[in-house]
């Protein structure tokens, strides 16, 4: 794993390179789209609740490289908290280094120091790459399907 990136909790003066971050992976996902004002004030509801909501980005010689979001929702199937993994998105040079690992690991402590006893995340049923990484970093498909309403 590489060591020389570091883990932490996102503070308002890295919204600018999470909205890219967060461009890089709308841009990919079939659902959504890009849109850097709507990412900014999302970004601004997630850094405003610390206790029910994380932001953590990876940072290596002082740049943002990678970032995770969750949220806490409560499970009724669980009986408590669970935790909505929201984005997890690396910078393409960053990819295959152990960073996108090291992001999960860091938001399943914070989920778990919480009291959620699951984690569940929506990925992009044809992001191959995606679907592989979640694979083996312990993941597994379920048999529930998303569905919404609204949006875009």
């Amino acid at each position: 794993m590489d060591e020389d990136v570091a883990i932490r909790g996102a503070t308002p003066a890295d919204t600018e390179p999470l909205a890219r971050l967060l461009g890089i992976l709308f841009s990919i996902e079939a659902d959504f789209r890009p849109d850097p004002e709507r990412q900014r004030r999302g970004l601004a509801l997630m850094l405003g609740e610390p206790e029910r909501r994380a932001v953590l980005v990876a940072e290596r010689g002082g740049e943002v490289v990678g970032m995770v979001t969750a949220q806490l929702v409560v499970s009724t199937a669980e009986g408590g908290p669970a935790a909505l993994v929201e984005d997890l998105v690396v910078d393409a040079a960053e990819r295959g280094r152990g960073v996108g690992r090291r992001l999960l690991e860091a938001i399943e402590g914070w989920a778990a120091a919480r009291g959620a006893s699951r984690l569940q995340l929506l990925a992009d049923r044809e992001n191959d790459p995606a679907l592989a990484f979640y694979a083996r970093t312990g993941w597994r498909a379920t048999r529930l399907v998303c569905l919404r309403r609204g949006g875009r």
